[in-house]
């Protein structure tokens, strides 16, 4: 079909750029195979996962006329079945791969590399004390899924029933769900944490990558400049201390304690002079001065569409806490009851195809891109301790395996971001079905809410058995005190945004090497830079 070829094609496309993105951030000192294969393939699920949505939108859209009729081949009940079972079965797929790969395969190989001898003769203890840090991570998961496999969403039938018959009844209610409470138990748990992310990294950088791109960098000669005068200072400073031993007398403790940070200032101000010195023989600047235009009308782009994207969802939150019956239905609305600038521009490009699939998917890639950047400029940290820094050329394997693991949760968080800017357009797509009007027969988009002046007496059936929701609104609706929770996550979004565009906008240019000199950088780490 056409919604799987666009997917294929996605397919590879996400492939290629996995490969490109983890090798140009690689080290190249401390590259290891195995955790290189892992991050690509890591990242590439992620990606996937989320070009999933909009196939899965494209489908249900697909399957009908825009006069609301199901087409001829949709309109079996047996044959829509199996299109919606097999999108089910690649969410399914996918969010198991997920599964394994945040609890299983990239913790064993993180402890792997981090086991890893200086000799590497002892492989098979490196691979026991992997495996036994990972069984950790493995019985969190089985715990995950059985809670989810075995807590009842509804009560049994009978009150009287006995002990084993509620068991009975609980092993049926598996049964007959294919096991999607447990995997969609398990999958909002990791989108709780993804929700962290998302508020932390995705913010931040909705805010920061557009004003870097409109701001530009400082001029690599002025910044020589500067740094060759605060060379000079500090070596003036050094010899004034030095000249205190020049009669045998020894230096105090206060003055030895200055002269180590004095020395280790100067060595990072050296190192940041050969990293300047090299920006500048590569003309950097002249590249950045022609491109400078274009990095201008990107970042506007990009700030325009960020606000775009804060307003939607302070429209959606709004509309959610108007309409919805509150804390204990997860504040989930059936539609929209107020205009969403996002959902209604969809709705308008969906007539020309394939435009609203092409914008629902540069939406998803959208959060992707500014969750990568927020990643960058403020490196992976737990609390207030930085664990790494994503530098091209410069990051660590380990780095780069909990770059791969943050992005899988945000991938998982960002669907229902997604679903919360145009929740009628990704709950239903561009579906209408039959209503009557007085006496004439209409046709109404599924989800408009209680306000929309076409909404009558549905014709044939029920409007939500005329109407197909897609196979990821399950996942993100099966539990209401997940929707709860990312409720109150959409607010803690829209704070840290406005936050960090606060923060961008006060502080200056940044430096031309930003980011690629470190008082804790090593000396290789210059012939890195270098090649």
């Amino acid at each position: 079909m056409l919604g799987w070829s666009i997917f294929t094609f996605i397919l590879l496309v996400i492939l290629a750029f996995c490969w490109v993105y983890i090798r140009k951030f690689q080290s190249r000192q401390e590259s290891e195979v195995v955790s290189t294969i892992t991050a690509i393939c890591a990242l590439a699920i992620a990606l996937i996962t989320s070009a999933l949505l909009p196939v899965d939108i494209f489908l249900v859209s697909f399957m009908k006329y825009p006069n609301g009729t199901y087409k001829e081949w949709a309109a079996n009940n047996e044959t829509r079945g199996q299109i919606e079972d097999t999108v089910l079965y690649g969410y399914y797929t996918l969010y198991s791969i997920i599964l394994f790969c945040v609890f299983l395969w990239i913790p064993f190989v993180y402890f792997y590399y981090e086991e890893r001898d200086d000799d590497n003769v002892n492989k098979c203890s490196q691979v026991k004390n992997a495996l036994k840090y990972t069984i950790g991570f493995a019985i969190v998961c089985v715990v995950l899924l059985l809670i989810g496999a075995f807590v009842p969403l509804e009560p049994p039938p009978s009150q009287n029933s006995t002990q084993w018959e509620k068991v009975q009844y609980l092993f049926e209610e598996l049964g007959s769900s294919h096991g999607l409470p447990a995997l969609s138990f398990s999958i909002s748990s990791l989108t709780l944490i993804g929700m962290l992310a998302v508020i932390t990294y995705t913010a931040y950088g909705m805010s920061v990558l557009p004003l870097n791109l409109i701001k530009g960098t400082r001029s690599v000669v002025y910044e020589r400049l500067e740094n060759t005068e605060d060379i000079d200072d500090v070596e003036h400073q050094i010899e004034k201390l030095k000249s205190k031993c020049n009669d045998g007398r020894p230096l105090s403790s206060r003055d030895r304690h200055n002269l180590q940070e004095l020395e280790s200032k100067l060595q990072v101000l050296q190192r940041r002079g050969r990293h300047l010195e090299i920006a500048e023989r590569n003309c950097c600047t002249k590249v950045g001065s022609a491109l400078r235009p274009i990095k201008i009308l990107l970042g506007i782009f990009f700030i325009l569409v960020a606000l775009l994207f804060t307003v939607a969802l302070f429209i959606s939150n709004l509309d959610k806490a108007l309409h919805s019956a509150g804390i204990s239905s997860g504040f989930i609305v059936f539609g929209t009851n107020l205009t969403n600038p996002l959902n209604e521009l969809l709705l308008a490009l969906q007539p020309v195809f394939p435009l609203d699939y092409i914008l629902i998917t540069v939406i998803t890639m959208y959060f992707v891109v500014t969750s990568m950047a927020g990643i960058r400029n403020m490196g992976i940290w737990f609390f207030w301790i930085r664990l790494y820094k994503i530098r091209p050329k410069r990051t660590r394997p380990q780095a780069l395996l909990f770059l791969c693991m943050i992005l899988l949760l945000i991938v998982l968080h960002t669907s229902y971001m997604i679903y919360s800017l145009a929740p009628q357009y990704v709950m239903y797509g561009s579906q209408k079905y039959l209503v009557q009007v007085r006496k004439s027969i209409c046709t109404s988009c599924c989800g408009r809410g209680s306000n929309d002046a076409t909404v009558g007496q549905s014709v044939g059936s029920d409007h939500f058995d005329q109407c197909i929701v897609t196979r990821s609104y399950l996942f993100l609706h099966k539990f209401w005190f997940f929707s709860t929770i990312y409720y109150f996550g959409n607010w803690a979004f829209i704070g840290a945004f406005l936050i960090g565009l606060a923060v961008s906008c006060c502080r200056g240019k940044k430096s031309v090497i930003e980011g690629e000199v470190e008082a804790d950088d090593s000396d290789l780490s210059d012939d890195e830079y270098v090649h």
